[in-house]
């Protein structure tokens, strides 16, 4: 199949590419790959819908992240069938720090926590849109194939987050936001993690080829 082509401007947005050390570490634990995927679409869908409660006075934001919340739970679904065909068993598994530390660099005050909370959306989507195309050339046809196919979906909720956010903040505060998230993304992402989920940082014990992408 043909290898998936990132947006330029997705590139750009993120602060790092995905370590090597860990596509190394997903392609050793496929199984725990999926079952995170699957809680990662679930949270997707939640926060979509938790937005849509909070500031659900504006038609068109609610419009967009209703729809936004449809796709990741059909994407949920997709990811249930895939681990039923694979045979590997539902069951729970501990949240990685990666939202949890993105949500703790949003401000508390509105519209900055809007502001805020909708670039943490776009990095997080524009990271998992990354970390597909950083899988797809390692992964069997099947998995490949799905993961592929999710990358344009990703990216446009990436751009939607950040549209929004565009719209409801003034231009110069969300660079300074999207730069602020900027940095404490990257620290999530490099630095070492005790466990392997979809969006944790560099697994520690292979923290040795965390510099690079798996060639």
């Amino acid at each position: 199949m043909n290898l998936p082509e990132l947006p330029a401007d997705l590139i750009e947005f993120l602060p790092c590419p995905t370590p090597a050390a860990w596509v190394e570490a997903a392609l050793a634990q496929q199984d725990v790959l999926l079952l995170d995927h699957r809680n990662c679409e679930l949270k997707a869908a939640a926060t979509a819908m938790s937005l849509i409660a909070r500031y659900g006075q504006d038609a068109e934001l609610s419009a967009a992240l209703s729809k936004l919340a449809r796709e990741e739970l059909v994407h949920h679904e997709q990811v249930l069938r895939i681990l039923k065909r694979r045979g590997i068993a539902l069951r729970p598994l501990t949240a990685s720090r990666y939202a949890s530390g993105l949500r703790a660099a949003v401000r508390t005050h509105e519209p900055a926590k809007l502001i805020d909370t909708l670039i943490v959306g776009a990095f997080i989507e524009a990271r998992s849109c990354e970390r597909f195309a950083a899988l797809v050339p390692h992964l069997d046809e099947g998995l490949a194939a799905f993961y592929a196919g999710l990358l344009q979906s990703e990216s446009r909720h990436y751009q939607g987050y950040l549209r929004f956010a565009r719209r409801f903040g003034e231009a110069r505060d969300v660079e300074r936001a999207v730069l602020r998230i900027r940095a404490v993304e990257q620290e999530l992402i490099e630095s070492p993690d005790a466990e392997f989920r979809f969006h944790s940082g560099c697994p520690a014990a292979m923290e040795a080829g965390r510099d690079g992408r798996v060639a």
